[in-house]
Formats: C-alpha cells, structure tokens, sequence
C-alpha cells in the first residue's frame, strides 16, 4: 500500500494526474470513501476491480503475483457475505490466468463457487496514456470475459451507466477476452512498425514523403489511418511488453508467432539504427553535442518506460557526444534511467545552446513553433532532425541557415553535416544497413 496516494485521492490533489483526474475526484470527494482495508472494502460493496500491476516475466509473460495479493482480502469478504460479489479484473494478464489461477484462488479462499455466490470478469480498458478520462468515458468498445451470464450482465450495466458514447459491449469467455486484449495492442505495434517501414523507404527515393503515402494507404476502410504515421518506434508501458507476451503464448500453444517477433525486432532497431545515423553525420565535428528534445514515449504523459527518445539518447551517449535533453513532463523520470550520463536543460533554448544537431523526438505542442531563428541562435551547426514531421516544414526547408531533415521524408542530401572548417566541406552520412555494434 502506498498511503501518499490514498490521501491523494482523497484529497483530489493527485500530484502529476492528467487533468481533468483532479477536477473530478474533487467533484466526487463526498461520493469516494478511501481505505488501506482491501477486506473492508469489499465487505461493504457489490463489485470489486482489481486494477494492479502485472510485471513481465522473464519468458515474457505476464506475472499475477500483485493480482493475487489483491484477490485474497476480496476472497475472504466473500467468505463473510451473503450477498453476490462481482470481481472484475482489468489488468492485463495472460490468456489462462483467469481460469487457471484466479478463479481457483477466489473459490480457495471463500469456499465459494465462481457463477453461483460470487463473479469473476476480466474487462481490460484499451485506454492511451494522456488520454485516460477520456478513453474511459468514450471507448471504441467494451470488452467483458465472463464466468457467467449473472456477472457479464452485471459488469455491462455499470459501463452503461457512465460511458457516454454507448460503444458495443462484447461479453464472451475468460479466455478469449484475454486473448483479445492483447492482440488488440499486436496488431497496433505491427501497423506502427509497417508505417515505419514505409517511412524508411521514402527516404532515399526522390520525393520520397511518407505523409502522402501513408494519407493515401489510410483512406483503405480495410485499413484506416491511425498509428499509420512513420516516426519513431513504438514504446510505453504496454505495446512492447503485450507483443513479447503474444509471442511468449505462441510458443506455449505450439505456434511460432512470427509476425509479432518480426515486428519486436523492427521496432527495436528502428530506433538503433537512427541514432547510428546521427552518429556517423556528425564524423569530422570535434566534441560533438546533440540536443534531444523529448524524452517521453509521447506527449502528454511522463512515462519514458521503452521510449524510443531514450534508446536513441543511450546510442548517442555511448558514441561518445555530449547530449543536452529537455521534455516537459519526464525529466525527472529520465533521471532514474539515464542518471548523470546527459545533461538536463531547464528549457527548449538552453538545451539547444551550443549543439551540432537536434533530436526532436517526441511531438510535444511546446516544439511545434519552433522556427530556423531559434536554431540558427542557439546551435553551433543547425542541423535539426523532426522525428514526427512537427515543424513548420516549408520554412525550414527553404531557410539555407538550417539543415533540415525528417524521418519519413525525402533527405538524401539533408544528412550532410558542415563541418567547422572553413572550406564548407561536408561529411556525407553513408547509408546504414545493419544495427550498429555496442
């Protein structure tokens, strides 16, 4: 338990919550009763929702020791009650877990039978980070694993009563709702690093523009345009771990799981790769500094676990170059990752000081003014790299003062950096095939 948070919650002050989360739990406060007692609370309510970590294994699954931690004061209220109690679980877990360790456990514990005196759902929420409130009031669809009708019909009434765009409510079996869910993050982490793939192949063609490509690719129904946008690779909390998990269950069951692998693989390169890119551009710079702007896996949030913008920062360090960062929200999460290797900038223009090229890695609104004036002040060379196509792309393009490149867009010239040398001679960026050697 961590008693900070539950004084948090109590209080509405929820120090780092995504608005609106504080404006409604303080709207809520006479509504919300907060307790460190797990068995108490159950005792004194209809539904209980397990909402816990489950920590990849070591083989990729998912674990289910918190989950379990959280069942056994719940199974033991059941124990005590007369009344049916309805256990819904959202975290992710495995296909199998349900039947295979959580309903055993809850039926262990109460001496009850699952369908008949209590219930147990698995109703994961496929809700982005930054987005939360939002995706759990609007979600494209309610997903529900059921022991039994009693209880899918019971979890179903309660998303009914908030959910403010009435979405389609698909109650099936335990098993399935958990295979669902995670292949529901598959399918996304492989549409992300095919849309990478087709950034990576407008690059060197001439007129190469991923955007076109990729608006006209969307436009398919059969398709549809979102996370269809070339940049970097996907990160987070989520995608990653699901993926290798999906893998993890293919071999379980027999199967291969191959596209899933490929797609890991693809994702974890793609960002190596780049970096390699900037190292090998800046040969001939003596000492030299690169600025990353952004260091979250996406904006709006403070999360950088799998962050493309930290793999890539890692690389540069290793290289050897001075690397400035900024986010606007994950600086001190950055800290516990990249610890004293980098040098933490206070903001966009005292990261920029001094530096031979700019990462612009994640798409914070914060960056999307920036102009070649900024750069041409504050960079030693103004070499800036837009990983989501964020600047005005027109100015800077055309501004001779700025060399200008973006993932996805054709650059086969952009990539050659000015050296200090007063010939204008230029180091020529060679076009990388392999991941590069640590």
């Amino acid at each position: 338990m961590r008693p900070e948070i539950l004084e948090a919650v109590a209080s509405g002050d929820v120090i780092g919550a995504e608005p609106p989360v504080g404006s409604l739990l303080k709207k809520a406060k006479s509504m919300i009763t907060v307790t460190d007692d797990l068995e108490e609370a159950a005792k004194k309510s209809d539904a209980s929702f397990v909402i816990v970590p489950t920590p990849s294994d070591r083989d990729g699954g998912f674990s289910t020791c918190y989950v379990e931690q959280a069942l056994e004061p719940i199974a033991r209220a059941i124990r005590t009650k007369n009344k049916f109690h309805l256990v819904s679980v959202v975290s992710t877990v495995l296909p199998g877990a349900s039947d295979s360790i959580l309903k055993p456990l809850l039926e262990r514990i109460s001496g009850k039978m699952c369908g008949r005196e209590f219930g147990l759902c698995y109703s994961p929420e496929f809700i982005a980070l930054g987005e939360v409130v939002h995706g759990l009031l609007n979600p494209d669809m309610v997903l529900i694993g059921e022991s039994d009708s009693r209880s899918g019909e019971m979890l179903s009434g309660m998303y009914e009563r908030f959910c403010k765009n009435t979405p389609p409510v698909v109650r099936m079996s335990l098993w399935n709702a958990e295979l669902a869910k995670i292949s529901v993050n598959v399918y996304v982490t492989m549409k992300i690093s095919f849309a990478n793939t087709l950034a990576s192949l407008c690059e060197p063609a001439p007129g190469g523009d991923v955007d076109v490509v990729s608006r006209a690719v969307g436009l398919d129904s059969r398709i549809g345009p979102k996370y269809l946008k070339g940049g970097l690779g996907y990160g987070g909390p989520c995608f990653p771990r699901d993926n290798r998990a999906f893998s993890h269950l293919a071999e379980t069951l027999g199967n291969q799981a191959k596209l899933s692998r490929a797609t890991d693989q693809i994702n974890q390169e793609h960002s190596h790769l780049l970096s390699h890119r900037i190292i090998e551009s800046l040969h001939g710079i003596e000492d030299p500094r690169v600025a990353v702007l952004g260091l979250t896996y996406k904006p709006n949030t403070f999360v950088v676990e799998e962050s493309a913008a930290i793999y890539i920062t890692k690389d540069l360090v290793e290289s050897g170059a001075t690397v400035n960062c900024y986010d606007p929200a994950g600086m001190e999460f950055a800290r516990g990752v990249l610890g004293n290797k980098v040098r933490y900038a206070p903001s966009v223009s005292e990261c920029l000081e001094g530096s031979d090229f700019c990462v612009i890695a994640t798409p914070w609104d914060e960056f999307r003014n920036l102009t070649p004036t900024v750069f041409v002040a504050r960079m030693r060379h103004p070499t800036v790299l837009d990983c989501w196509r964020l600047l005005d792309r027109s100015k800077l393009m055309t501004d001779q003062r700025v060399r200008y490149i973006a993932v996805g867009i054709s650059s086969t010239e952009a990539w050659k950096l000015k050296t200090p040398s007063d010939s204008g001679t230029s180091v020529s960026m060679p076009v990388i095939a392999e991941r590069p050697s640590k």
